[in-house]
């Protein structure tokens, strides 16, 4: 099995850690999405969405997270021989996690002359890409036109507070819950967790902690409690915690200048 993701591609989080909980083993293979490398055209081939992650197992090759999250519960069900499907409380959460896309609320906290170098280049990429690869010209196109729409959407003040909202309204919903029971879904910590956590590590990414994590005392509480676990350690700890947040990202500023100064996208 292989998982093809970024540290710091939410949905790749929430993947990591459901096959960590699950103790499922799987071939690794990092694809910055900040560095365009999910253009490449081995890997657009086979993902034209270009979105992190796609899991592969054999021939079967699955790109919704949802999906994944699924599929890992099904296949982990199935190796241990019983009969344990997700329940309804696990799917609810899911769905509502899913519900909320953190694009523009990550987006719009970004300083805009930072935004702006990494949409050049990837840009940038895009047009090289297709230049290498004409045969798929016209799916490299439809990216490079969400790209720019992209830019033009993050002008419109409504789209970003209504994510903005909707988060504000998910972390409620966590926090009330969390008043009843130890996780999201009981005292289980359950794939509905798998799913939440990079939420809040986004907003941990994002300096942002005070406004929407620390307010809520039961999500603080909940937030501390998951940070001991080895899968967090193993997907979020190993990249984010302390100065490896810092070295994470100077990589890859890092690499975006140098291929910048030297013209090679």
């Amino acid at each position: 099995m292989q998982l093809y993701h970024h540290p710091y591609s939410m949905n790749s989080q929430k993947v990591r850690l459901a096959l960590e909980e699950k103790g499922i083993d799987y071939t690794s293979y990092h694809l910055n999405p900040l560095t365009g490398k999910n253009m490449d055209a081995s890997f657009f081939r086979m993902n034209p969405s270009a979105k992190l992650p796609v899991f592969q197992n054999g021939s079967h090759i699955i790109f919704s997270t949802i999906d994944i999250i699924q599929y890992i519960d099904r296949l982990t069900v199935s190796l241990s021989g019983e009969d344990a499907p997700i329940s309804r409380e696990v799917l609810d959460w899911i769905q509502k996690v899913e519900n909320w896309n953190p694009k523009w609320f990550t987006l719009s906290h970004i300083p805009t002359k930072y935004r702006m170098f990494v949409s050049k280049f990837i840009r940038r990429v895009i047009i090289a890409r297709m230049a290498e690869a004409p045969d798929l010209a016209s799916v490299y196109h439809i990216k490079l036109r969400e790209a720019y729409e992209t830019e033009d959407k993050l002008k419109d003040l409504d789209t970003v507070k209504q994510s903005e909202e909707k988060l504000s309204r998910l972390l409620d919903d966590a926090e009330k819950q969390l008043y009843q029971t130890t996780y999201l879904a009981g005292e289980e910590f359950t794939l509905a967790d798998s799913m939440f956590i990079p939420v809040l590590v986004r907003i941990t990414l994002l300096d942002l902690e005070e406004e929407y994590i620390i307010c809520r005392p039961k999500i603080m509480e909940y937030y501390n409690l998951v940070k001991h676990r080895p899968s967090y350690k193993v997907v979020i700890g190993k990249y984010f915690s302390g100065w490896r947040k810092n070295q994470t990202l100077y990589k890859t500023v890092f690499f975006l200048l140098i291929r910048k100064l030297f013209r090679r996208y």
